[in-house]
């Protein structure tokens, strides 16, 4: 019998950024944008908006923000959207939102990094 891993392991593994794990969380991304009846750029940055209002994890950034850059979303673009919810979220949301969206960019660039290596 396989031992399963532990939910401290699963959750451990979502929060780095597991592969598998992340390729599921892109295709549920993929989806929701098909059903939304938003064009692309609406649509992710209404979700940075979301992730910025709930305090998202970096993991979360990583995704949806690599999903925005290949449909074409600028960083201008981004800044433009965090400054328009300031006023409703608050600085500190906004600035942790900064803070996780680099831990999020430095995390995959380490994930790369590794993966060249091997």
């Amino acid at each position: 019998m396989t031992a399963q891993p532990s939910p401290e392991s699963t959750l451990g593994s979502i929060a780095q950024g597991d592969r598998p794990v992340l390729e599921e969380l892109v295709a549920m991304n993929l989806d929701s944008l098909a059903r939304c009846g938003l064009d692309e750029k609406t649509y992710f940055l209404v979700r940075l908006a979301a992730l910025v209002a709930m305090d998202a994890a970096p993991v979360s950034y990583l995704i949806n923000l690599g999903l925005a850059a290949d449909a074409g979303i600028t960083l201008e673009e981004a800044q433009g959207t965090l400054v328009a919810i300031a006023p409703v979220v608050g600085s500190a949301r906004v600035a942790a939102a900064a803070g996780n969206i680099l831990r999020g960019a430095f995390g995959a660039a380490a994930l790369e990094e590794q993966d060249a290596g091997q």
